[in-house]
């Protein structure tokens, strides 16, 4: 796994070992890079963060600030060890939390939320409630969810899809 482009572009990242992660592959990656682009100066929270990748190539674009939230000791470890790789530890923090634990006790707000939840554990929409009840999203701030397609978003939620995008296993639903 590289990072796509940007100041960090090639520069290869660790993933976690064993099957308890899923990491995005590298179309989905692309796919979701080139339908939301611009990070400069953005504030980017990336839970369920796995190897960090998304946090990290959003730095690479440009983002200001980004906060990771994982609880598994594997992922954490693989996300300390890129973030020192790539020299980037003075612009993100790592936190070792529950999402659910962090989203409602965080007082933050950003630009670009990406959630990537194990699949089929019913996380995707408790954990957009949280985000939306809680006011977590900036004006004009983006959230996008990567999920199983057997995971649907809840109703509630339609009318902030701005775009949807489909693949064999993998869906990104993009929100406002």
């Amino acid at each position: 796994m590289r990072i796509i482009t940007g100041k960090y572009k090639g520069r290869p990242l660790q993933t976690v070992e064993g099957h308890t992660t899923r990491p995005t592959s590298a179309f989905n990656r692309e796919l979701v890079f080139s339908v939301y682009q611009d990070y400069t100066d953005k504030r980017v929270l990336d839970l369920y963060a796995g190897t960090g990748y998304f946090g990290l190539e959003a730095l690479s674009r440009g983002a200001i600030w980004v906060d990771f939230v994982e609880f598994a000791i594997p992922a954490l470890t693989v996300i300390l060890k890129n973030v020192q790789n790539l020299g980037c530890s003075d612009f993100c923090h790592i936190w070792r939390k529950n999402v659910f634990a962090f989203l409602r006790s965080t007082e933050e707000k950003w630009d670009v939320i990406f959630l990537d939840p194990p699949y089929n554990k019913r996380l995707l929409n408790p954990t957009l409630e949280l985000i939306f009840d809680r006011d977590l999203l900036n004006p004009e701030g983006t959230v996008i969810a990567e999920h199983s397609p057997e995971e649907t978003i809840a109703d509630i939620y339609k009318d902030r899809i701005i775009n949807f995008k489909e693949g064999k296993t993998t869906c990104f639903t993009f929100l406002q």
